[in-house]
């Protein structure tokens, strides 16, 4: 067995990691057998693939890697054997010991994330079953009628739910008003108990800027008094910045949940007070987490999350909202039709001319000198990558397009302080307020970002944190954003993490146009594959 593991590592299966988890597992055993060594191997396979275990049901009986490839590959014994194996090794535990791996029932886990899991979900339960005996139904009623009265009953739902219930899912793509929600939420509260304290955060700080603007915009127009009003938060929080506090809220609502990964929600639940009010809402059909974990869509696999499926953004015979839906139902013949037959949809073949289009289109931003006009542009058009790395990658696609911008007379300074670059931050900095996934732009040797309210800051580029160029995004950086024209690259090879969620992502970006350029087997072959990661929250909830 460690022959077809190692096997396994030549050929770019297991990592070294994975490798060096299994001869760390073999250092503590003095009972090994093939069970062990591969359930080990791939426990840390799959958990830094994202899963917070192995379901070995999954692959019993099957040969790994699941995939047709020109490799050696390892047959999995049937389950009940499999069981038998690592129950009789002794640094396997059971459910509720301390042990270095953890099996329990089907599924083999690193003890972190089976303690991940339990304790997020057992805090999760304990609040599910609370009933609150503080709510005015009278007032409640008055305000529902009132707030939703021109908007879908599902909104209406969600919010009385909100109110009803100390933990509430809220589950809906972009454009069906789950920000206006939000505000209308707090309304409902707030004219509960007006001496409440409450919180608003999201993942990033892209994120939360969004969050608060939607809420200036539309909080105008809604239906209560000057007093409620002035009651709404002014400020949102990343969810990092707001762990370094203590949380003695009585409401706390979290956008972009979707975002979160395992161990960062499993350490947030138990800092909220048992009696707050602990609100998620996200989109489930959207990418998970980078790091472990699939948290949110778990979570809503339970009776008493609300979906919003009403759609205020796009009209049904949008493009952009028919190739959202095809995408997320994996009908791939479907979405490439709709590409060639929607005018707010089109379709372009990888070649040479990629570059110079979408320079064409950035090119008025180093004609401006106004940075609030600069940052409008770049915010109206999101370029983004599948991939980081490769010939169509982020990295690769920013770096040719400064060539383009300098071979076009455009960039002229010879530092990389240039007018008009765009940057993305990608390390938070408390300290000047500038969090990861924030994005900016220089102008006279000034680095100019966009704080809570909107309004431009200036600093001293010497002092920004770790931050990168900007004219391209990965999709992961995009969530949370929204985009007037979405440009899709896709890679010119398939890779794992090419898949219909990362597609559904970047194209929900989009208000009015997606572009999409790329193969077209490709295309249809990301929209088969689905983000597969193992998990075991969902059967806790």
């Amino acid at each position: 067995m460690l022959a077809k593991i190692n096997n396994l590592r030549d050929q770019n299966i297991f990592s070294d990691l994975d490798i060096q988890f299994l001869k760390f597992i073999i250092s503590l055993s003095n009972d090994t057998n093939e069970g062990l060594l591969l359930g080990a191997a791939l426990t840390s396979y799959f958990t830094s693939n994202g899963s917070s275990c192995v379901d070995l049901s999954q692959l019993a009986g099957q040969y790994f890697p699941l995939e047709s490839v020109e490799t050696e590959r390892i047959l999995c014994p049937n389950l009940v054997e499999w069981q038998q194996d690592l129950k009789n090794c002794s640094i396997i535990g059971q459910a509720g010991d301390y042990k270095p791996l953890i099996l329990d029932k089907q599924r083999l886990y690193l003890y972190r994330y089976w303690n991940y899991e339990q304790q997020l979900a057992a805090n999760i339960n304990s609040r599910r079953t609370m009933q609150r005996t503080d709510i005015n139904h009278a007032l409640l009623e008055n305000g529902l009628l009132r707030l939703f009265s021109k908007t879908s009953e599902e909104q209406k739902q969600a919010a009385q739910a909100a109110v009803l219930n100390n933990f509430c899912l809220i589950s809906g793509a972009p454009g069906t008003g789950k920000t206006s929600t939000i505000v209308k939420i707090l309304i409902l509260l707030l004219e509960q108990n007006s001496n409440l304290n409450i919180a608003l955060a999201a993942p990033t700080g892209k994120a939360t800027v969004r969050l608060q603007e939607t809420i200036r915009k539309i909080l105008p127009d809604l239906a209560c008094s000057k007093e409620i009003k002035d009651l709404i938060p002014k400020e949102s929080y990343t969810i990092h910045r707001l762990l370094g506090h203590e949380l003695p809220y009585d409401v706390i609502i979290i956008d972009e949940a979707s975002m979160i990964d395992l161990a960062l929600m499993a350490k947030m639940a138990p800092m909220i007070s048992k009696s707050a009010r602990w609100i998620l809402l996200g989109d489930k059909d959207q990418l998970a987490s980078i790091a472990t974990g699939t948290v949110f869509a778990d979570l809503c696999k339970t009776e008493d999350t609300v979906y919003l499926t009403k759609n205020y953004r796009f009209r049904e015979n949008s493009g952009i909202w028919q190739l959202a839906q095809a995408i997320k139902q994996g009908e791939a013949s479907k979405a490439l039709k709709l590409l060639g037959s929607k005018s707010d949809l089109s379709w372009y073949d990888l070649d040479s001319n990629l570059i110079e289009q979408i320079s064409d289109n950035l090119s008025i931003c180093f004609l401006e000198q106004v940075p609030a006009k600069i940052l409008e542009t770049y915010n109206k058009i999101g370029v983004l990558c599948a991939n980081r790395y490769g010939l169509y990658g982020m990295e690769s696609i920013n770096q040719r397009l400064e060539e383009e911008f300098r071979r076009k007379g455009l960039i002229q300074a010879r530092n990389n302080w240039y007018n008009a670059r765009p940057i993305m931050i990608t390390h938070n900095d408390y300290r000047l307020k500038l969090f990861n996934g924030d994005m900016g732009t220089i102008l006279n040797n000034n680095a100019f970002f966009p704080d809570a309210k909107g309004e431009l800051r200036a600093f001293s580029p010497s002092c920004l944190p770790k931050h990168e160029t900007a004219y391209a995004m990965t999709i992961h950086k995009s969530q949370g954003s929204e985009f007037e024209q979405v440009i899709i690259l896709l890679p010119d090879k398939l890779s794992p993490l090419l898949t219909r969620e990362l597609l559904y992502t970047g194209i929900s970006r989009a208000r009015s146009h997606v572009s999409i350029w790329g193969n077209k087997d490709i295309f249809l072959e990301a929209i088969s594959q689905q983000n597969c990661r193992f998990s075991g929250l969902g059967d806790l909830i």
